[in-house]
């Protein structure tokens, strides 16, 4: 892969380019946007060019696109994942710090990590070229502890040293670590590429459209539900069963949909860690409860159309009657709040509440009013 096969990303590339082509780019970056929408993909291209023994320049004299030759010993380490020059730093390497054998996986990026992973390794010369690079996966957990450590060395790096934090929610970030960094912001995928990029893998028609408009321009999020599905986890078929419940559901089913959810929350969870060893167990957990709290306020979203849309483009477009049922019974001011509680409910979850008490909360409070009205 190069820099050029980016997709979906121009302005964050011609950024990039840009300040190449003047011999002027920064020696720290922030790349903010969305998950799973190419800032890792870019960010490591980048550092393959930086790191590049022979870069090629593209396109003429007036507006050359520059990359990586991919092919000398720098570029095959890279794409191999075993340049010494190229670091990736996140928080699961807690492991493998002085102290942090045994340790359960943690919800921050710790100060242990970027201390041995970046601070102290950032003043070693290069082992093989002219340049270091080290790339920040998660940099919206680190903690204040950790962005008060980093603040000495983004001010006065070392010459050949190059810093990418890659944020996803960058408002967590002290204004004294955005202020050091050069902020480059990334956008959503488009929906035809992650369709195109699902069939491409396998993923049947359908489910491919549903998947990409579920994953609302990421990428990387639908890229790993196709995968979660192909693997046995009844991904559709519990989204189905979501859809179908939330059409008819009432406050006295609340409960029992919470408990529901949770045990499916389980299921797609216990599947996405055999597919994936490097995350931490208790993240994977979070994410198969996001990704379930992101199909309920789908419907809430497509039910909200329905009801101020003439031909909606619906998210749920196999189950037009069950959202139809559900736009009925709620007008769309009533479901923009739901999907107020839903975004709530999902922060919750960062923040490690316990996940019974999000799910009841959160079906309680979508649960249509049950109050009677007063006599006259």
């Amino acid at each position: 892969m190069s820099l050029r096969e980016i997709f979906c990303q121009d302005r964050a590339i011609g950024i990039l380019q840009r300040a190449c082509a003047a011999g002027r780019s920064a020696h720290a970056y922030i790349f903010a946007g969305p998950e799973g929408v190419g800032k890792y993909a870019t960010a490591r291209q980048w550092a393959k060019l930086l790191l590049c023994e022979n870069p090629t320049a593209e396109g003429g004299d007036a507006e050359p696109f520059a990359d990586s030759c991919g092919s000398c010993s720098s570029c095959s380490l890279v794409e191999a994942g075993s340049h010494p020059d190229f670091i990736h730093v996140y928080k699961e390497l807690r492991e493998f710090t002085q102290d942090g054998k045994g340790k359960p996986p943690p919800l921050d990026l710790p100060i242990d990590v970027i201390r041995e992973f970046l601070l102290e390794k950032a003043p070693i010369r290069p082992s093989q070229g002219q340049r270091k690079v080290f790339v920040v996966s998660e940099a919206e957990k680190l903690n204040a502890s950790s962005q008060n450590a980093l603040l000495k060395l983004l001010e006065e790096p070392p010459a050949y040293c190059t810093i990418i934090l890659l944020c996803t929610r960058i408002e967590r970030l002290l204004p004294t670590t955005k202020s050091r960094c050069q902020i480059i912001q990334f956008g959503p995928i488009e929906e035809a590429r992650i369709t195109k990029r699902l069939t491409e893998t396998g993923t049947n028609g359908e489910s491919a459209q549903f998947l990409a408009r579920l994953a609302q321009g990421s990428l990387g999020l639908a890229c790993q539900w196709a995968q979660l599905e192909s693997e046995g986890a009844p991904l559709l078929e519990t989204k189905r069963a979501i859809v179908s419940s939330l059409a008819r559901f009432g406050l006295p089913d609340a409960l029992d949909l919470a408990e529901k959810l949770l045990a499916q929350a389980k299921q797609i969870a216990a599947c996405w860690t055999d597919l994936d060893k490097t995350v931490s167990k208790s993240d994977l957990g979070r994410r198969a409860q996001k990704t379930l709290i992101r199909i309920i306020l789908s419907a809430f979203h497509d039910a909200m159309r329905v009801n101020v849309v003439a031909e909606p483009a619906l998210i749920h477009f196999d189950q037009q009657r069950e959202i139809t049922r559900l736009a009925a019974r709620i007008e769309p001011e009533e479901a923009a709040a739901k999907i107020n509680d839903g975004y709530e409910a999902l922060r919750w979850i960062d923040a490690n509440v316990n996940e019974r008490l999000i799910f009841e909360r959160l079906l309680l409070r979508l649960a249509p009013s049950a109050i009677i009205a007063p006599r006259r």
